[in-house]
């Protein structure tokens, strides 16, 4: 690959530079791929993506430097706050005071899924100040990747509502204590306060700007249209400034807008959806995320030791989720077998993994690189075999309304001609 560039970059002098033609290249390929997976074998586009950047990590793309910093970290933060966005306007708060077991759920898959994973590794003779913040690590499930399950599935019902809700809270929790972990990781001993403290102020930091950003979009939306592009504009904008004012701040940016859609559904409780143009926009920014966490993810050291500590921790994870939903289970309102398919639902790991693995990175030189040469194979592997569970599980559960078969290449041949 670098042979390849170094060739093009002789007589290649592109206005905008070499790397654009080689994202704007690598994008398409994954588009193509991502429609040709969902066409003729059934499978999310998102596997198709996720593909397409590993096997391009693979080979040597060098379009996504580690750790991730600049142009790359903003636009995967930016694509994080928009999914996360989206996730915490779809959370009645109400909810969870009709059916508290909810949190119940929550909150025991979470601890249990941290637990499993420290226990695991420490076992494998990890050290401690490395598996906590893998454990930590794990606890995040991927909204992004399965709200594009849902939307190739067309899943409607309660595992997917479940399913959805439990992994934005999973995502809150790790954001919260992976973002303070991540600036005391120079540090020796911590006592119950030092623990403490910086939790209360990632979050308390994250929940003014998200606040913030749910009123100035509340106060925009009494007076603009839902389905104007201007709508779309503006709410992309405001999602992007609420994320780099979090981010200055000391706050986490994907937090404060997963709690500014979570505050902005309280404020308008009325059932709302994002416009068209923002679908579009906020489609293209989930491709790339997809992408970018797949190419820098596969550039990681595949050795034999690391793989058998990824898969254990994979397993451990998977199994901690489903137990941890089925420990709640009782009085939430679903039975125990829509338990089970809500923990497989819950397996895709993604891109806030990745953001918060590079936080890890750039806070510990040292402790860092050890906690990424197990985190970024994990992550592409359950980038990938995630949304393949996640789509399994919604089959399963009866709530996918997407039955057509795939469909034959001869087939497509002879439509094209």
């Amino acid at each position: 690959m670098d042979e390849l560039l170094t060739f093009w970059s002789d007589w290649i002098r592109p206005s905008a530079g070499l790397a654009t033609i080689q994202w704007s290249v690598l994008l398409a390929v994954a588009a193509l791929a991502g429609h040709l997976v969902r066409r003729y074998a059934g499978i999310p586009k998102v596997v198709g993506y996720s593909v397409v950047g590993g096997l391009a990590g693979l080979a040597g793309f060098s379009g996504a430097p580690w750790p991730l910093q600049g142009t790359g970290l903003f636009l995967l933060e930016l694509g994080v706050a928009v999914v996360l966005f989206e996730a915490g306007g779809r959370i009645p708060l109400r909810w969870f005071r009709y059916n508290p077991m909810v949190l119940v759920q929550s909150v025991a898959e979470s601890a249990l899924t941290f637990g499993a994973v420290y226990l695991t590794l420490t076992f494998l003779d990890v050290r401690p100040a490395v598996a906590e913040p893998l454990a930590l690590l794990a606890m995040a499930a991927s909204p992004a990747v399965l709200s594009r399950v849902i939307m190739d599935t067309r899943a409607s019902g309660p595992v997917t509502e479940r399913a959805m809700v439990l992994s934005t809270l999973s995502t809150l929790y790790a954001l919260t204590f992976c973002s303070a972990r991540a600036g005391m990781m120079n540090v020796g001993e911590l006592s119950l306060g030092d623990t403490v403290y910086p939790v209360a102020v990632v979050l308390g930091l994250s929940v003014a700007v998200g606040a913030g950003l749910a009123l100035a979009l509340r106060s925009a939306l009494r007076v603009m249209s839902p389905a104007s592009e201007n709508t779309a504009i503006l709410l992309l904008a405001v999602i992007a400034a609420g994320a780099a004012l979090a981010a200055h701040f000391g706050g986490s940016a994907p937090l404060a807008a997963l709690l500014g859609g979570m505050i902005l559904k309280q404020l308008n409780p009325r059932p709302w959806s994002w416009p068209r143009q923002m679908g579009t926009a906020s489609a293209m920014l989930t491709m790339l995320m997809f992408v970018l966490v797949s190419v820098v993810a596969a550039q990681a050291d595949w050795t034999g030791p690391v793989a058998g500590l990824v898969i254990a921790l994979v397993l451990a994870r998977a199994l901690a989720k489903i137990v941890g939903v089925a420990l709640g289970n009782m009085g939430s309102g679903t039975s125990w077998t829509q338990a089970l398919w809500v923990g497989c639902a819950m397996s895709p790991m993604s891109s806030v993994a990745l953001l918060l693995v590079s936080q890890f990175v750039m806070s510990s030189p040292q402790l860092g690189p050890r906690i990424a040469s197990i985190a970024l194979p994990a992550i592409l592997l359950m980038e990938v075999l995630g949304a393949i569970l996640a789509t399994f599980a919604l089959h399963r559960a009866r709530e996918s309304t997407a039955h057509e078969a795939p469909k034959p290449l001869h087939t497509a041949a002879g439509e094209l001609r």
